[in-house]
């Protein structure tokens, strides 16, 4: 039909959420296709291109289909797709409790207030921390979530110092998460509690039932 929303998707699938505030619970994931950054520890580069074309209402019926209340947009970088607003919005409005996973270099303006933003915020380690858009996080409110990667003391230090100064933890909810086999888990715990800061440790739990299998 003429006007319909495409978007192009790497893949829809059924798991459990790895990360967040709901780690362990039931989850469709629709990644979507294509992102602009490159950071160095990026864990799905294969949804960097390819894909294919979707139409919102074929979205929606194969979501329907997984029989899952708790529904994840992800990437790449969805915001990337500026249908993807459509996308999340019909999904609300569908009744599924929905979250967008989304760098933070990207526009959060347009995102439905209904959806959980949870935004990354790029560290120096990643390689792209001059891309991101401090002046967004004033759009963030207590059920979003912020989540830092940290791959070594200094992008441990740098995260603390942004948390600190930007008052972050007052804002909304914050993760650090250790970079997967770079950092030890129980190291930056460690570096957490001795500094005394408000903030959650986060482990990707996706990866350690099932490795770094796609569509896990």
């Amino acid at each position: 039909m003429s006007g319909t929303p495409r978007l192009k998707l790497t893949e829809i699938f059924r798991s459990l959420q790895g990360e967040a505030d709901t780690a362990g619970i039931p989850t469709v994931f629709i990644r979507l296709t294509g992102c602009p950054l490159r950071c160095v520890y990026c864990d799905t580069a294969y949804a960097f291109s390819g894909g294919q074309w979707w139409t919102l209402p074929d979205i929606l019926a194969r979501v329907a289909e997984l029989k899952t209340r708790h529904v994840c947009v992800t990437g790449g970088e969805p915001l990337a797709q500026a249908a993807v607003h459509a996308l999340l919005s019909a999904l609300c409005e569908a009744g599924y409790r929905v979250s967008l996973e989304t760098s933070g270099a990207m526009s959060l303006a347009q995102v439905d207030s209904r959806v959980v933003k949870v935004v990354d915020v790029k560290t120096p380690a990643s390689g792209e921390e001059r891309r991101n858009r401090y002046e967004e996080l004033e759009r963030l409110t207590p059920a979003d979530l912020l989540k830092f990667v940290i791959a070594d003391r200094a992008d441990y230090e740098w995260s603390r110092e942004q948390v600190r100064s930007r008052a972050l933890d007052r804002r909304c909810g914050v993760l650090f998460s250790p970079s997967h086999e770079i950092l030890a888990p129980g190291e930056l715990a460690d570096w957490m509690l001795a500094d005394g800061l408000n903030v959650r440790l986060q482990v990707q739990l996706h990866k350690y039932l099932w490795g770094n299998a796609p569509g896990r």
